[in-house]
């Protein structure tokens, strides 16, 4: 089933043509062998995530999980005064809703879609159910735990140490690697604020990566024009957390051809 999420609940939709996303689109999915696969097809659904849609509120119980296909995920820290910072990003790399794994059923942090596109998803307790018979999902699931945790201690080391220009190209490629593409849709206001910066700030960063050419900003978007210079823009806390994915979750692939009703594209 096709569905339109937004704040928990959803609506179906019906789409015509070929089904163009596989599990393989998503690199957790792909790393499980045929047997955890075979158990969880049957009850992984494609959704279509919109853009600003809210997963899970602070302190929300997880009702289901989240595998990204093109969409991007952030997950924020809320205070009482309302100011918010983002903890973490993810995508077509990994999951959103680790805590359900780590037998708190609900997360301090909440959820949000940065990029609209489709994800697969799942109910929590299919999934929990999977993680306690001690397969194959649950040392992919625990790996991914552990690097999103370096994720978020080497962001909250960032934004508090390095210049403006160098978290925003941190951002800009961590979201790059998670998405199918070079583009980003993405207001300046909205960046901010998951850097937790003023806007002025990342308009004048921004403005710099433009004329040295590094990104092209129009209209609530922004276009990566040359990577390997923005790579070298950026401090050495993006190479740091690659790594580690990298490490932990090497870019292995028991699959990448089959659609989530079984067939083969």
């Amino acid at each position: 089933m096709d569905a339109f999420v937004h704040n928990g609940s959803c609506r179906n939709e019906k789409f015509h043509g070929p089904r163009p996303h596989t599990l393989g689109q998503n690199r957790l999915l792909a790393a499980l062998p045929e047997e955890v696969y075979e158990r969880l097809a049957p009850d992984l659904e494609r959704v279509r995530l919109q853009l600003g849609s809210v997963l899970h509120e602070s302190g929300e119980r997880l009702r289901y999980i989240y595998f990204p296909i093109d969409c991007l995920v952030s997950l924020f820290c809320e205070l009482d005064d309302g100011a918010s910072g983002e903890i973490a990003v993810a995508g077509n790399e990994g999951l959103v809703g680790i805590a359900l794994f780590m037998g708190g059923k609900s997360t301090l942090s909440r959820a949000v879609v940065q990029c609209a596109g489709f994800a697969f998803r799942i109910r929590a307790d299919i999934l929990v159910r999977e993680f306690e018979s001690g397969s194959a999902l649950q040392e992919v699931v625990l790996l991914y735990t552990q690097a999103q945790i370096t994720q978020t201690a080497q962001t909250a080391v960032c934004n508090r140490f390095h210049a403006v220009d160098q978290q925003l190209c941190r951002w800009l490629l961590m979201s790059l690697d998670r998405i199918p593409s070079n583009n980003l849709t993405m207001t300046q206001e909205l960046i901010a604020s998951n850097l937790g910066v003023r806007r002025e700030g990342v308009t004048l960063a921004a403005g710099r990566l433009q004329a040295a050419g590094l990104i092209h900003c129009s209209r609530g978007k922004i276009t990566v024009l040359d990577r390997l210079k923005l790579e070298q823009w950026a401090c050495e806390c993006y190479a740091v957390v690659e790594k580690e994915f990298d490490r932990l979750l090497p870019k292995r692939t028991y699959r990448s051809d089959r659609s989530i009703d079984g067939r083969t594209n």
